[in-house]
């Protein structure tokens, strides 16, 4: 009972502070490659203070809530779209012998599975606000959840067709460095698909806070609007995880995997946040009908024929 309270509180304790690290980094990683000045002073010394004053501005603002909204649907819906990234947390290994809060057999499609919930989060801010214009941001968050999730779980599953196992802890185990190059496209395929669920930029095109103001959550403010910002980063931090672990060997490092495994794994998850964080910087928004011929016509096919690969050299092998 001990161990799972440990556990528990060690995920918790990741969860409220890994997806604020990497809010954190943003600002600066940011700040840095287009120049903007105001991230670089809040607080002095390389604006350390940025994120703080952020959640203060955040707390002050007035908690709105439309007349004509559902009422607790409006509530509910921050909460739905940022609990299921805490779950996801608890099937991911952070190192060998156990270090993981829950060790699923189907560990693979538990983590995929939940992490579609989030989804209905958008789609309840936007029924529930009250507005065709959030309403239609949530029916854009579902179809493009709906176009990359197929990709996404062939690139998955082409991991697991390789390892013989869906359980994330056992795919680690059977990790070879020599799967860096056979399994590069499905590696590609899954990251960018990740991204496109999160709504991450380029692929921010439903949420797009320059055109349709932040799309379903145009009625949201405050606090709440706060939990849907972090909802975002808690996502970054469960796709680098898992990314990290399907794809580039999770706790696996070039010593000490036993000692060190968790320091590999949390390296692997900073390399592909800052991934994140630089695509942000680099590419414009794609539209809406670039985004769909980008999972139909290009990820979906690419997909398959990793897993169609996977199935080859596992039966030659």
């Amino acid at each position: 009972m001990l161990e799972v309270v440990v556990k528990l509180a060690l995920v918790a304790a990741a969860f409220a502070l890994l997806p604020l690290l990497i809010g954190q980094a943003e600002h600066k990683v940011m700040a840095h490659m287009q120049g903007r000045l105001g991230p670089m002073y809040a607080g002095g010394f390389h604006g350390w203070a940025q994120l703080v004053a952020d959640g203060v501005k955040f707390a002050q603002k007035e908690d709105v809530v439309p007349r004509d909204a559902d009422q607790w649907v409006f509530k509910l819906a921050p909460g739905v779209a940022l609990v299921p990234y805490l779950l996801v947390l608890l099937v991911i290994p952070i190192g060998p012998g156990g270090q993981v809060a829950l060790d699923l057999g189907p560990g693979i499609f538990f983590a995929l599975a939940v992490m579609g919930v989030g989804v209905i989060g958008a789609i309840m801010a936007g029924w529930a606000s009250a507005n065709k214009y959030s309403l239609l941001g949530g029916m854009r968050v579902a179809a493009q959840l709906m176009s990359y999730e197929l990709p996404m779980v062939f690139a998955a599953s082409s991991v697991a067709m390789a390892a013989g196992t869906l359980s994330l802890q056992g795919v680690v185990e059977e990790w070879r460095w020599w799967w860096l190059p056979w399994q590069a496209v499905g590696a590609v395929v899954f990251f960018v698909a990740g991204l496109a669920e999160l709504r991450r930029p380029p692929f921010d095109m439903p949420v797009a806070d320059s055109e349709i103001i932040f799309g379903p959550y145009t009625e949201y403010g405050g606090l709440r609007f706060a939990l849907f910002l972090l909802a975002e980063y808690a996502g970054i931090v469960v796709l680098c995880g898992l990314t990290a672990v399907l794809f580039l060997g999770g706790w696996k490092g070039p010593f000490l995997d036993t000692e060190l495994g968790w320091l590999w794994t949390m390296l692997k998850v900073g390399a592909l946040a800052f991934c994140v964080i630089w695509l942000r910087v680099s590419y414009p928004r794609m539209r809406e009908d670039q985004l769909q011929k980008l999972a139909w016509a290009w990820l979906v096919p690419l997909s398959l024929a990793q897993l169609a690969l996977t199935g080859v050299l596992k039966v030659v092998l």
